[in-house]
C-alpha cells in the first residue's frame, strides 16, 4: 500500500490542519466505559471536519485506574481505524509505565510489567515502522529506520515535514519520565535504570536531529508531540519533574538556535493550557472545567516549577499547548484542538495563535 506523501516534503507550503487530542478515552475504573462508547461518534466527528487532514495523539489510552492488557489496546486501535486521515500517536504512561503501579497491576497482562507492555502498544500501534495509523496511512521518518545503537528500538518516535514545518513524536512519558517512581514499588532494578537511561537518549537525539533536519531544509517552524506535562508538579515537590530537565534544556538551547517558532503539545494534565513555560511572566490561559471550552487566567506558574530544579530559560519563540483531556465523561466531553499550521501567516503571540500557527478548542 502506497504512502499518503513523503516523510520530508520540503516544497509543501500550503495551509494544514490537524486535530490534536489525547488522555482518551479515560474512565475512572474497568467497569467506567463511558467515554470509550463514546469515542467512535468522536472519531466520526473528527471525520465530519472538512479542515481537517491530520491526527494527533499524545498519550494515554486509559486512565491510571484502569488495567493494561493487549485486547484493551487492539480494541482502541480498531476503533481508531475509523479515522479516515492519518493518524500520529505517541505512547503515554498509563498504557505502559503506569502498569506495575497498584491502581493497574490486578489483572493487567505481563505481571504489569512495562517493557512488554510497552513491546505490545508497538505491535499494535507501530506495525509497519514508517507508516501512520488511520484511513490514508501517511509517511514517516522512524527513529527505527535511522537510529543507531539502542535508539533504533524507538519505533514510535517519527518526524515528518509539511506546509514547512518540521513535526517530530517523543516518547516522554508523564509523572516523572519513570525515573521518580520505581516498578513494583520496590527497589531500583537495573531494567528500569536501563530503561531510562536508553529512552532519554534516544529522545535526545531524535530531538537533536529533528532540529538539524529542520535547519537544513530552510523549515519555518517545528512543532514537537509528547505525552508528559514536564512542568507540572501533580500535588507533588518540584523534585519529582526533575528528570525531565534534560529535555526541557534540550528543547530550550535548539529552540534558541532555531531562531523560528516552535510549538509543543503535550497531554497529561488533562486541563487545556496555553502558555511559554520557556519564560518567565509569560501569559497563561487554562480551561474553566466548564463543558463550554471557556478560559481564565492560570493560578500556577509552570516556569517557576522547572526553575526550583535549577532551569533558567529565557525563549520567546516557544509556545506549549496542553490539550483537554478525559477524567469524566461526560462531565468532560471528548474534545480536540484544531491546530491550523499556515506557513504564509505571521500571528502575534497570543492564547490561540503563534507564528504560522492559530488554534481552538472542538468538542464534536
Amino acid at each position: 500500500m502506497a504512502g499518503n506523501g513523503t516523510p520530508v516534503n520540503t516544497g509543501s507550503a500550503n495551509p494544514l490542519t490537524l486535530a490534536v487530542f489525547g488522555d482518551a478515552p479515560y474512565g475512572a475504573s474497568n467497569a467506567d466505559t463511558a467515554a470509550f462508547d463514546a469515542t467512535p461518534a468522536f472519531v466520526d466527528g473528527v471525520n465530519r471536519d472538512p479542515e481537517v487532514s491530520l491526527v494527533a495523539h499524545v498519550g494515554d489510552l486509559h486512565s491510571g485506574s484502569q488495567k493494561c492488557t493487549v485486547a484493551y489496546d487492539q480494541s482502541v486501535a480498531d476503533m481508531w481505524t475509523a479515522f479516515k486521515d492519518p493518524l500520529i500517536y505517541t505512547p503515554g504512561d498509563n498504557e505502559w509505565t503506569d502498569c506495575q503501579k497498584n491502581k493497574e497491576l490486578p489483572g493487567s497482562d505481563f505481571g504489569g510489567n512495562p517493557l512488554p507492555n510497552l513491546a505490545a502498544v508497538r505491535s499494535i500501534f507501530f506495525p509497519r515502522t514508517g507508516y501512520t495509523l488511520g484511513g490514508r496511512p501517511k509517511q514517516v521518518l522512524s527513529q527505527a529506520q535511522v537510529g543507531t545503537g539502542t535508539d533504533v528500538a524507538y519505533a514510535e518516535n517519527v518526524m515528518w515535514q509539511q506546509s514547512q514545518t518540521l513535526f517530530v513524536t517523543l516518547n516522554i512519558p508523564g509523572g516523572s519520565n519513570n525515573d521518580a517512581d520505581n516498578w513494583f514499588g520496590q527497589s531500583r532494578t537495573q531494567a528500569q535504570t536501563d530503561e531510562i537511561a536508553q529512552r532519554t537518549q534516544a529522545d535526545l537525539d531524535w530531538l537533536s536531529q529533528a532540529f538539524a533536519q529542520a535547519s537544513a531544509d530552510g523549515a519555518g517552524s517545528v512543532v514537537i508531540l509528547e505525552q508528559a506535562d514536564m512542568w507540572d508538579l501533580d500535588g507533588k515537590a518540584p523534585s519529582h519533574i526533575a528528570d525531565y530537565k534534560p529535555f526541557i534544556d534540550a528543547i530550550a538551547a535548539n529552540t534558541m538556535s532555531f531562531g523560528k517558532p516552535v510549538l509543543l503539545f503535550n497531554g497529561d494534565s488533562h486541563a487545556y493550557r496555553s502558555d511559554n513555560p520557556l519564560m518567565p511572566g509569560a501569559p497563561c490561559v487554562v480551561e474553566t472545567g466548564a463543558p463550554d471550552a471557556s478560559t481564565k487566567p492560570c493560578a500556577d506558574d509552570a516556569y517557576a516549577n522547572q526553575a526550583a530544579n535549577g532551569g533558567a530559560y529565557d525563549v520567546p519563540n516557544f509556545h506549549r499547548i496542553v490539550v483537554h483531556g478525559g477524567t469524566t465523561f461526560p462531565a468532560q466531553p471528548l474534545e480536540y484542538t484544531r491546530l491550523t499550521d499556515d506557513p504564509w501567516a505571521f500571528n502575534p503571540p497570543s492564547s490561540s495563535s503563534f507564528g504560522p500557527f492559530s488554534w481552538e478548542r472542538v468538542q464534536p
